[in-house]
């Protein structure tokens, strides 16, 4: 596969945001210092953060020639062998910055792609992230064959015509290697998702509840589940040291099995294509019981990302799942009005330090009693002409027993309350 390795041996990085009003500063100045976390974990060395406030973008650079102008005597000044954006650039813009800098320009999407791939461990984290990658690439060909243009322009007039033909030809066939490899990865990830599904019909029929850890990325999900598991999970202060999911079993206090499950963390301005590519990865949040979201309150901007986890929730349409809201790092905190706030504003919070245990008896009995009102027993009496609904019960749920009465089925079973109010016409009893 075609792939551009134009940064990859780079070691410093200057980065830049922008902003169009005075009260989006410290919100720019905060996604830079995640940018700079980003880069750390791919390996770069951070030598400047300059949030330049702009009037509008520039459709063929995104900043003005002025401030480009002082951004590259910072460049050189500095030794940044690479420019990251913290926006998303068009391919039109990464081209004329490269040319203007002189050295590669990446932005935000092409980062965490790329720490994404060095992170992904399973087949089904590994073929995603090459889709994203394949999909990002696709709009960008003809920067990856800028070096035919620079030949041209010392080959005189005849050789230049041929290496023009030659760099067309190359990226019409890398097009096509490229769409090809994009419906092969999709056909792949096609056959994984339906072992993923398989794996939560049998999950849903061992009728263990089951709690997805969900969050923002280093919010500490991957340390709650080493700490009440004792399990050997990836734990670093990195962003997205989990990629792939990883369920372990517990058990409560009260001797109750519960299934717990890490995933994918949250980031803002997180990219459309692994939105897309990560869907099936995420979607554990929507196939579990109930959810676990953790918000490292030791962050000043905690609140602004919870909204973004709350934010992906919705659009996996898994924010109707019941919800425990862990205010983390509480040993870390030095912002108390924040902890008051999120506790108004989300139900069911339980602070609590995942690092040395303080909290753990209150999540305790909050996950007893979620999990008490997970099922309840239902009788049920469905016409056969709804096989499709006894279908999803016998798939959900756990049969008790199972008749037959002329045209109808007669069942006693134990479901999850998300079911309910599709039996609602069809009960015949209930315990």
């Amino acid at each position: 596969m075609l792939t551009d390795n134009s940064f990859k041996n780079a070691k410093t990085s200057l980065l830049l945001g922008a902003y169009t009003s005075t009260k989006d500063k410290e919100a720019c100045e905060d996604y830079l210092g995640e940018l700079e976390r980003l880069c750390d974990t791919y390996g770069l060395q951070t030598v400047a953060k300059v949030a330049s406030p702009i009037k509008k973008i520039d459709a063929g650079s995104f900043l003005g020639s002025g401030k480009l102008d002082e951004l590259l005597q910072t460049a050189d000044e500095l030794g940044a062998d690479v420019i990251v954006f913290d926006d998303e650039i068009t391919p039109n813009q990464q081209r004329n910055l490269e040319k203007f800098f002189a050295r590669p320009v990446i932005d935000r999407t092409e980062l965490i792609i790329e720490v994404f791939a060095e992170r992904a461990q399973t087949r089904e984290a590994r073929l995603q992230v090459e889709l994203a990658k394949v999909k990002y690439q696709l709009p960008r060909l003809k920067r990856m064959w800028t070096h035919l243009s620079r030949q041209t322009g010392s080959g005189g007039g005849g050789a230049g015509g041929y290496l023009r033909g030659a760099g067309e030809l190359q990226i019409e066939l890398d097009r096509r290697l490229l769409k090809t490899r994009i419906a092969q990865l999709q056909k792949e990830l096609k056959e994984v998702e339906k072992q993923r599904e398989t794996q939560r019909r049998q999950r849903l029929r061992t009728t263990i509840p089951t709690f997805a850890i969900v969050g923002y990325t280093n919010a500490g999900k991957s340390t709650l589940l080493t700490a009440l598991t004792k399990a050997e999970v990836l734990v670093e202060d990195k962003l997205f040291a989990t990629l792939d999911t990883t369920t372990r079993k517990f058990v409560l206090p009260n001797r109750q099995e519960v299934l717990l499950i890490d995933t994918v963390g949250f980031i803002r301005k997180i990219p459309h294509t692994l939105v897309a590519a990560f869907k099936s990865t995420l979607e554990e949040a929507v196939h579990t019981d109930i959810l676990l979201h953790m918000i490292d309150v030791s962050h000043p901007m905690a609140e602004l990302q919870a909204e973004a986890t709350m934010h992906v929730l919705k659009e996996l349409k898994a924010d109707n799942r019941p919800i425990i809201n862990i205010l983390n790092k509480i040993d870390a905190n030095q912002d108390r009005g924040i902890l008051q706030r999120l506790r108004i504003k989300y139900p069911k919070t339980v602070p609590l330090s995942a690092l040395t245990g303080e909290g753990f008896d209150h999540l305790m009995e909050l996950m007893i009693k979620e999990v008490g009102s997970l099922r309840k027993i239902f009788s049920l009496r469905i016409p056969q002409s709804h096989y499709a609904l006894v279908s999803e019960i016998m798939r959900e749920g756990r049969v008790i027993s199972c008749e037959y009465d002329e045209n109808d089925v007669l069942l006693k079973v134990e479901i999850p309350n998300r079911l309910e109010s599709k039996i609602h016409s069809f009960t015949h009893e209930s315990t």
